[in-house]
């Protein structure tokens, strides 16, 4: 193309507030930038015409021999392999892990072009990695991660969802989700812990202590989604979960997320008044679309305790399912005509949001649960989609302001022997942590591993560093069979700018600030990672956030302990950082008590003058 390249909007037509312009866009789904453009609204589409190569059964080694140069390039293997294990992925054939489209590697040349590298790649040595593709290998030094990588990031005027679709669809860029194109996803359960957690506070604040006798109403079972009936009944609740797939229901049940489905909404109904009535805890996936059941229970006075949502909203041609259409008919008209898909997804999530405010409005506890259900109401028409909250300001903010966030490893030997070892060790690490004394056990008992074994807990700052050398000193003594690998979600204290969710309603106005993931990327990069991530549009769909990942190897060896000491502080030490400036009190207390430096506070008798 030659010539001067403009942003999408500039061969859109009219702007917003000009008339005609403005209904076309709501008309077709645009959402109306705060600048008067327009973007599209959802997130990527599956790419067209791009073709991704044949597809192939992959299932990371187990063991501890290696097929590559050192454990830092085993582990990155080992984990985009585990990302398309068929018990991970959501579609491993089209290299989709989870979360609408968000994918581990752009096509199945690159995914074997990564594998070849990483088998080839020298201890001094970085593989670059652009949205899935490996785009060259450059000489860097041992302390450098071996592999950084960058997915789905455009220029903020050129952000939307059909300037993205477009590249896709000629296979030149990837979504990446957050942990898909980062290579540390873990199945369901990377989720299932900060659900728990979100329900459990919420249950503090509104039920009494726990949700004994409650019951929850929510929607959305997919990679995500699925951590939710598991995460209700284990505090002690009832969940009445919708689900368009049946396939996501079955496969939830198989996993043990999930204890019972129907397609009748009577019988849901049925099963779940009289599980509240004997206090039982127990999950029902209702087969149905949300955007029709959610008003048809406002409609006939049912009142939740809780109401929530993790429908694939971000994503409204690859991940939200219209209703009025059958799910069959829904797919046959996404692949005849996609505009008019994303038309009737759009129009359906702002009658799904309209009933969730129905019922906020009548007293239901509510919140969103970062998909952008709202977001995508609003474009919609929705006006009053914003009238309850999501649940980090509500729920998770004060955790993120001491470091506090989703730290995840996984067993690289494939024996869940190592991970009942680390449970144990973190029991005995922190014995005085109720939360951990609660959370651990659980999982044992009900957690169903997904690929290579794994576990899940939120630790803080101090916390991780401390927690990542009894890792390493377990790895030393060879009490595990295999090196582990560290990692955490990109939705973590100090890693990620999303308005509409981790920095939604931010003290101090700064929730579209992406600064400080980059910083995120570039100081664990410093720090000693293993490998490195910065993706765009994850969770939310594109032109929505900006946020960065990091994984670190503990292999036993003095260079990588001295790396754990390092990177598992600064990570979520960035995330006292970022809550520190916006002026929130524990942030500032947590780093005064840590011995964080804070420039802006030295000297200046604990003043920041901008």
């Amino acid at each position: 193309m030659s010539g001067k390249a403009f942003p999408p909007d500039a061969a859109q037509g009219p702007k917003a507030g000009s008339g005609t312009g403005d209904a076309r866009h709501r008309a077709a789904g645009w959402r109306t930038r705060a600048d008067g453009g327009a973007a599209r609204a959802g997130a990527p589409s599956p790419g067209g015409g791009f073709d991704r190569g044949t597809p192939r059964r992959v299932r990371a080694p187990r063991g501890d021999a290696l097929s590559c140069r050192g454990w830092a390039q085993e582990g990155a293997l080992r984990m985009l392999m585990n990302n398309l294990d068929p018990e991970v992925a959501e579609h491993p054939d089209e290299l989709i892990v989870y979360g609408g489209t968000g994918r581990a590697a752009r096509s199945w040349p690159a995914f074997e072009a990564i594998a070849r590298t990483l088998r080839t790649l020298a201890g001094d040595e970085t593989l670059l990695v652009q949205s899935g593709k490996p785009v060259g290998v450059w000489r860097t030094h041992e302390w450098a991660p071996r592999v950084l990588i960058a997915n789905s990031n455009l220029v903020p005027a050129w952000a939307t969802a059909g300037h993205f679709r477009d590249l896709e669809a000629r296979g030149l860029i990837m979504y990446g989700q957050m942990t898909a194109g980062s290579w540390i996803y873990i199945g369901t359960q990377g989720i299932l812990q900060g659900t728990f957690e979100t329900l459990a506070e919420a249950a503090r604040r509104h039920c009494g202590g726990d949700l004994a006798g409650r019951w929850v109403l929510t929607a959305g079972l997919g990679g995500m989604g699925g951590a939710q009936p598991l995460a209700v009944t284990m505090n002690g609740g009832v969940a009445l979960v919708v689900e368009v797939d049946r396939t996501r229901i079955e496969r939830r049940l198989e996993t043990r997320y999930l204890d019972r489905w129907t397609a009748d909404l009577d019988e849901a109904l049925r099963w779940k008044g009289e599980a509240v009535a004997r206090r039982e805890a127990l999950s029902i996936g209702l087969l149905g679309n949300a955007a029709e059941v959610v008003p048809e229970l406002l409609r006939r006075g049912e009142r939740p305790d809780l109401l929530t949502d993790q429908t694939s909203a971000h994503d409204a041609l690859e991940g939200y399912v219209p209703g009025g259409l059958s799910y069959q008919a829904a797919l046959e008209l996404r692949g005849r005509d996609p505009e008019a898909y994303i038309a009737r997804a759009m129009a359906s999530m702002a009658r799904h949001c309209e009933a969730m405010v129905g019922f906020f409005r009548l007293g239901v506890p509510t919140f969103d649960y970062g998909n952008n259900l709202r977001g995508q109401a609003q474009a919609a028409g929705y006006t009053d989609a914003f009238a309850y909250q999501g649940f980090v300001p509500l729920y998770i903010r004060p955790l993120f302001c001491r470091g506090k966030g989703p730290f995840r490893w996984a067993a690289l030997s494939g024996d869940p022997a190592d991970i009942r070892r680390t449970d144990r060790a973190i029991l005995e690490a922190f014995p005085d942590d109720p939360v951990l004394a609660r959370w651990i056990p659980l999982a044992a008992e009900r957690v169903a591993f997904q690929g290579l074994p794994s576990r899940i807990c939120w630790l803080g700052y101090g916390e991780r560093a401390r927690f990542g050398e009894v890792i390493h000193q377990l790895v030393r003594r060879g009490e595990v069979k295999a090196p582990i690998v560290i990692g955490r979600d990109h939705l973590d204290a100090g890693s990620v700018a999303s308005p509409n969710r981790e920095t939604e309603g931010m003290r101090d106005g700064t929730d579209a600030v992406a600064d400080w993931p980059l910083l995120n990327a570039l100081v664990n990069t410093s720090a000693g990672a293993s490998w490195v991530s910065i993706h765009h549009g994850g969770g939310v769909g594109i032109g929505y956030s900006i946020h960065a990942g990091m994984v670190a190897v503990a292999d036993g060896s003095d260079l990588s302990g001295e790396k754990l000491a390092r990177v598992l502080t600064t990570d979520p030490g960035m995330g006292v950082l970022r809550h520190a400036d916006a002026g929130y009190p524990q942030a500032l207390e947590c780093a005064a008590e840590m011995g964080i430096r804070i420039p802006m506070r030295e000297g200046s008798e604990g003043r920041d003058d901008g």
